[in-house]
């Protein structure tokens, strides 16, 4: 796990070290533990090194082919890489380290960009080939690790973080509105666009060339999601026989490690069964919690602190466990940090991640997490059943893009960006959101087929969404975060699943809404142990039936309470001040009565609030 950049002059003009090392020290928190830079004439590639396998001096990048012909500067842990090393090594390739930097080097400079295929792990990386004068920049299938590429003026620039590419003194930042309004529809930003103009997020599964003859940018899309139902499903047993091996074989790839690797414990099935797993190979693993402070909290939100399960397992698993307990005002203090590594919000609250990340990073290097496994499985049926009943593409779209637009409806949203509008105008939300399957297969026959196609949505975006942000916060304190369900081979199976095998409810949701009674129909739009069920019944052998029997809880500080209580001034300080810089683009008189309705107790507009409030902190450091 590092940071990586670069840049190309396309005026023909050598690259200046001094600019480069600027931008490398911009992302210095990635890598604590070596810079490297190698530059030729209008080229420049630069990295930071969070030493993870193999810690000798024979990882430093950028790193060169023997014959001299690439360079690579590489950002992840690629976990079959051994493997890989012993067929190129059959093939008469000789290794000089121990590193999966240099399997990514010759498999690259063997395979060529169907080396990406093979690689089974998390990367972001650049390669120049001296000979073709070309540059590659590459992006793992689900999107794990963040690359960010930017072309203005005669500069074409990448980086690990937008902060390499703003460092250089020409960049102009300006704000991309047209992203904004994205940001507000979907608490997200779908596209490959940022909140920056001219700076882009190299999508999942994709990579880039760039040709320094004729500066021609290419995109290419070497893999993608695909979820369907098998055509001659097998028997439930083998199905979960099969998870049983796969899940074990995929925690057990990414224990491969030359420092002291960790967990993360957050009392629910996914981060505790992984826990399970790692702890049989390392007696007294560390495992973290970061738990809440419920004194001020009411409603829903009063179980919000999972400790007490995460302590439960904890002793069964016999791990080394630490905790940290947030309470209001933990979020107002780390605003200025978080949302300086975060550079841009995405998904909800993001907070308690960064402090999980900061507590873990005081005792280990790298932390397993448990993101994935909802996503794959199922695990958020009350989405899906918004759109299962559709009897078209075009309707099923409907009913899922009204249901994800998270802060404000499409009404309140023209009110809210009016002194903007003309800028935003050309921007139609339901269009990107309907882009999301725009290489999908989108034949609709059954509903398990709307099921694989929301699980394929949330899978693109709200996952990627949680990569991006996972990243950031990590790096923030130089702590690699690994994430077990990612695994190819567990990713293949989960695709391949049959639906009935991970939601418990469909039939019941079908039956109920051909007659209607809206009532109960209702019940299965709320949070329910629906979903994931065949990870359940894998997951008894691990760990306590009230845990796999558990309703879906989520990571969330209890900030509905939080924002009207403790922190109510903070929120009357930053959002409801007319000199608050939100209001250069935004509608104050439109959003005054919103934020009033969550302070007042009249509606929970937490969302919208923790939105707010990071696009003020956000356009207070542009």
């Amino acid at each position: 796990m590092c940071g990586i950049t670069g840049l190309i002059n396309l005026d023909g003009d050598s690259v200046s070290p001094v600019i480069l090392k600027k931008m490398t020290d911009a992302i210095a928190h990635r890598g604590p533990d070596g810079e490297g830079h190698w530059i030729e004439e209008s080229v420049g590639l630069g990295h930071r090194r969070l030493a993870i396998i193999d810690l000798s001096p024979a990882g430093h990048q950028p790193m060169i082919s023997s014959d001299h012909r690439y360079v690579l500067s590489y950002n992840g842990e690629i976990y079959n890489y051994r493997e890989l090393r012993a067929e190129l090594e059959a093939e008469g390739v000789w290794f000089r380290s121990q590193t999966d930097s240099e399997v990514v080097l010759y498999a690259l400079a063997h395979w060529g960009r169907n080396a990406l295929l093979k690689f089974n792990g998390m990367f972001a990386l650049s390669l120049w080939d001296r000979k073709e004068k070309i540059l590659l920049i590459a992006r793992d299938r689900y999107g794990i690790k963040p690359l960010y590429y930017s072309q203005q003026g005669n500069r074409f620039a990448f980086g690990s973080e937008q902060k390499s590419i703003i460092a250089q003194p020409e960049f102009r930042k300006k704000l991309n509105k047209p992203a904004l309004l994205e940001y507000f529809t979907f608490q997200n930003i779908f596209t490959d666009q940022t909140l920056l103009e001219d700076i882009q997020l190299l999508p999942a599964g994709h990579y880039v060339t760039f040709n320094a003859h004729n500066s021609q940018l290419t995109s290419h899309q070497y893999w993608d999601y695909r979820f369907r139902e098998p055509e001659r499903p097998a028997d439930k047993r083998e199905y979960l026989e099969e998870l049983d091996r796969l899940f074990k074989q995929a925690v057990n790839r990414q224990l491969v490690c030359d420092v002291e690797i960790g967990s993360y414990l957050s009392g629910g099935m996914d981060s505790g069964s992984i826990t399970a797993i790692a702890a049989q190979q390392f007696p007294n693993l560390k495992s973290f919690t970061v738990g809440f402070d419920l004194s001020s909290a009411s409603g829903l939100e009063l179980a919000f602190d999972e400790r007490a399960t995460a302590e439960s397992m904890s002793a069964r698993f016999k791990t080394e466990h630490y905790e940290m307990v947030l309470k209001a005002g933990d979020m107002e203090r780390c605003l200025p940090n978080l949302a300086w590594h975060l550079e841009e919000p995405r998904v909800g609250q993001s907070y308690p991640n960064y402090y999980a990340a900061k507590i873990a990073s005081k005792f280990v290097k790298v932390v397993l997490a448990g993101s994935g496994g909802d996503e794959l499985f199922g695990g958020y049926p009350w989405r899906y059943y918004r759109a299962v009943n559709a009897q078209t593409f075009e309707e099923y779209i409907d009913h899922y893009y009204f249901y994800w637009q998270r802060l404000a409806n499409n009404t309140q949203l023209k009110q809210i960006f009016a002194p903007i509008r003309s800028e935003v105008e050309q921007v139609w939300t339901r269009n990107i959101f309907r882009d999301v399957f725009a290489t999908h297969d989108n034949e609709l026959n059954c509903p398990e087929d709307y099921i694989n196609h929301s699980l394929y949505f949330e899978a693109k975006t709200f996952l990627h969404g949680l990569f991006v942000v996972e990243d950031k916060l990590s790096m923030a304190h130089s702590l690699e975060n690994r994430v077990p369900f990612m695994d190819n081979d567990l990713v293949d199976f989960a695709m391949q699943c049959p639906v009935g095998l991970k939601l418990n409810n469909l039939a019941e949701v079908l039956q109920i809404n051909e007659n209607d009674p809206r009532s109960k129909k209702n019940i299965h739009f709320q949070k329910t142990s629906d979903g994931k069920q065949i990870l359940r019944d894998m997951m008894k052998a691990c760990i306590p039936d009230e845990i796999t029997q558990a309703k879906k809880q989520g990571f969330s500080s209890p900030d509905a309470s939080w924002f009207k209580g403790e922190s109510i001034e903070f929120v009357r300080r930053q959002l409801l001040d007319s000199n608050a810089r939100i209001y250069d683009v935004l509608d104050k008189a439109s959003l005054s009565p919103l934020i009033e309705q969550h302070l007042t107790g009249e509606e929970n507009r937490r969302l919208l609030i923790w939105s707010l409030l990071s696009v003020e902190e956000f356009m207070g450091q542009l």
